[in-house]
């Protein structure tokens, strides 16, 4: 009863000290937050007031810092503190954030060695693992064991990113980690019913492309196949948040993320369920949105949000693949229609999914689910074959389902029919050739051929497109030209860490002097995925 009347005291005297100053001195360290106080919610919900000027105020170069802001204080006093300022001036604001945040930097402390650059990502991993989550205030939901993060910005685990990592932690015989992630990502299913984008408060609308079964896979090759029954639920589960709203297409095209084709069969777009401007993207996406509307006044800038949104949800954010050209012939973002797109890499992943679940369920020896899911993965195959195969250029494309046609976009979205086994050899035999002309470069396969100012468009290449690229071809017999692929991504990783000590998160691949660009943030240092793929290369 005592403690419970000094903390009522103490907040009473703390209310009073905001009437009586604007900012003042540095809020005393004993009004810390109480346990009980923590609220994680999305930033807008948190901040109010003060996040709309920190994001429009541009008070950070980057605007995903402040979103990732630890509150030092209870929340609800932050606000009301912050209503009471007179001054909003940017040195004011910047001033009251450092008094009340723990303001997030790129922490990780790389250290420059001149070591192999196999041992430097072995001693990577300890840098780039964070411990399970304590409960705080703010943003990042908290994940019950340790993780891996990508690096640079990129703070905390991130969906897609993971698999590609693991490869390289399995490599190094790190499989308690791997587990570890793995249970994270189950815990997020049973607690969200998906995975979102990364373990932040402002992804929860969105998830990212599903490697869930892939990762599962990995801890399976190291701790055998029954791991794939003991995931059963999770995998269930996030097929089922994919799925949603496909038993209510009846009188639909889409809903949600399911699309329902010409011939009826059933394939899936991305999507996002806000429609509002990304908080960690916030500015950016108000200019995107006021120029696409005012390029088109019957566009909503709503649309626009939910399109980029999906674009992230993609992965590919941003990419010649959700763009139209402007009036100039030229690529621009403010045209992005994500959500009119059936992408190929995404319903492969999904067919994947069905495979994985119907493999689980055979080792669980439940039948009747092994044959509900084999069929369709099998009725999703032949949807893909149909739609997303483009003879006349003798590759895989995407689908804009509002125009009832292929897309004319060359990306190596192509090549996962090809990792995933879902092509014919003739198939396989022209997307190989134009791998060979249209994206084989000096330092490994180009994203796109498009150069377009993004980050998922020429001159970059990216290591799970590498992998993905390389491992496709495998399958169907190219050695030769998988072995040309890696062998030219590896150099260039190793030219680029013998100069730099880095490992990055992207590369130009079509000239080697340059650093890569594009896109909203500077490349990052780290960096989780690069590292991945690399162990994993350059061991077989």
């Amino acid at each position: 009863m005592q403690k419970e009347v000094f903390y009522k005291f103490g907040h009473l005297l703390l209310i009073l000290l905001f009437l009586s100053c604007k900012i003042g001195p540095e809020p005393d360290q004993e009004l810390k937050t109480l346990e009980e106080d923590v609220e994680i919610l999305p930033p807008d919900e948190l901040y109010g007031d003060l996040f709309f000027d920190v994001q429009t105020g541009e008070i950070f170069e980057d605007s995903k810092t402040f979103v990732d802001v630890v509150p030092q204080h209870n929340v609800g006093l932050i606000r009301q503190r912050y209503n009471m300022l007179d001054d909003t001036t940017t040195e004011s604001i910047s001033e009251f954030i450092k008094q009340h945040f723990e303001i997030p930097g790129n922490d990780f402390e790389f250290k420059t060695d001149s070591s192999s650059i196999k041992l430097h990502i072995r001693k990577l991993w300890d840098v780039l693992k964070r411990p399970a989550d304590e409960r705080v205030s703010g943003t990042l939901i908290p994940l019950p064991n340790p993780y891996i993060v990508p690096g640079g910005r990129f703070r905390e685990i991130y969906y897609w990113d993971s698999y590609f990592t693991m490869l390289g932690l399995l490599e190094d015989g790190e499989i308690e980690t791997i587990r570890n992630m793995v249970d994270n990502f189950a815990y997020l299913i049973n607690e969200y019913g998906f995975i979102p984008n990364g373990n932040r408060t402002y992804y929860l609308g969105r998830s990212q492309p599903p490697f869930f079964a892939m990762m599962v896979r990995v801890l399976a090759e190291a701790e055998g196949e029954e791991v794939l029954a003991e995931y059963l639920p999770e995998l269930e589960k996030e097929y089922n948040f994919w799925m949603d709203g496909a038993e209510d297409l009846n009188n639909k095209h889409a809903f949600r993320r399911v699309v329902k084709m010409e011939d009826g069969g059933i394939l899936n777009r991305y999507w996002d369920d806000n429609a509002t401007p990304r908080p960690e993207s916030y500015r950016e996406d108000v200019k995107t949105a006021e120029k696409a509307v005012s390029r088109n006044p019957e566009l909503s800038k709503e649309e626009v949000y939910r399109n980029l949104r999906a674009g992230a949800e993609s992965g590919w954010d941003f990419s010649s693949r959700w763009l139209n050209k402007n009036e100039n012939d030229e690529f621009d973002l403010s045209t992005i229609h994500t959500t009119d797109i059936v992408p190929v890499d995404l319903n492969s992943l999904l067919y994947n999914l069905e495979m994985t679940i119907s493999e689980a369920a055979e080792i669980a020896g439940n039948e009747e689910k092994v044959e509900e899911f084999t069929k369709k993965a099998e009725a999703r195959k032949e949807t893909i074959l149909k739609y997303h195969w483009n003879d006349k250029a003798g590759f895989f494309m995407d689908y804009n389902f509002r125009k009832n046609e292929m897309t004319d976009r060359f990306s190596l979205a192509g090549v996962y029919p090809l990792f995933f086994e879902i092509a014919s050899q003739l198939q396989s035999e022209g997307v190989a050739a134009k791998i060979e002309e249209v994206f084989l470069k000096p330092g490994g396969v180009v994203t796109t051929p498009y150069n377009t100012g993004e980050q998922w468009d020429a001159p970059n290449g990216w290591a799970p497109l590498q992998w993905i690229t390389i491992k496709g071809l495998q399958n169907y017999g190219r050695d030769d030209l998988a072995s040309e692929i890696r062998s030219r991504w590896l150099e260039l990783n190793k030219d680029v860490y013998q100069r730099t000590f880095k490992m990055l998160e992207k590369y130009n691949v079509e000239d080697l002097s340059k650093e890569s660009g594009g896109g909203e943030y500077p490349t990052q240092d780290g960096f989780g995925w690069t590292n991945g793929v690399y162990q994993k290369l350059s061991s077989e």
